[in-house]
């Protein structure tokens, strides 16, 4: 039975945890739409059905984010950071469903974006961002994750799809285990 991690260790979790969110899809969905791509200049219209529905998106993508990141901190003890990633393969929460529901997460809430602004540099940035993405996911982390968790990531692989959610889970909800 594993020991519960000391509060220091925990509170280091969570700083490293936040200051990664910062940085990686504060960088992509935040900063970069706001500075270059018209974010900054967006009027909201509640009456206009665009802008209610890029409100959610917005909402909606932050507080998936944010429980996708709690998962890896709580379960994972790591954080989003490819240089400090989980110890342990999660498969709770949105990752019994797809196994990639940060990149979803932060995807949902540029696309709320782009409905804001209405600006086709944003939508071709958004689209840019999930191709690259699919390529980091594809050729870096599904390769490495196989190496780190084995025969746990394979058959997780197998029950779980990455970007959409099969119709059921087969992931056991007691053990977490695929």
């Amino acid at each position: 039975m594993a020991a519960h991690p000391s509060p220091v260790s925990s509170a280091w979790l969570a700083i490293r945890s936040l200051l990664w969110a910062l940085l990686v899809p504060g960088l992509f969905a935040g900063y970069v739409p706001w500075r270059f791509f018209g974010l900054s200049r967006v009027r909201l219209d509640l009456l206009n059905p665009a802008h209610l529905v890029g409100l959610v998106c917005l909402a909606l993508g932050t507080v998936l984010l944010a429980m996708c990141i709690w998962e890896f901190a709580r379960r994972g003890r790591g954080t989003l950071s490819p240089i400090d990633p989980p110890r342990q393969l999660v498969v709770h929460g949105l990752y019994r469903y797809v196994r990639n529901p940060m990149y979803l997460s932060v995807t949902t809430i540029v696309l709320g974006e782009v409905l804001l602004t209405r600006s086709r540099g944003l939508l071709l940035y958004w689209v840019i961002w999930f191709l690259f993405v699919n390529l980091f996911v594809i050729g870096y982390e599904e390769p490495t994750l196989r190496r780190r968790f084995g025969s746990s990531y394979e058959a997780y692989m197998q029950r779980v799809g990455r970007w959409l959610p099969r119709l059921r889970s087969t992931c056991d909800p007691r053990s977490g285990r695929p």
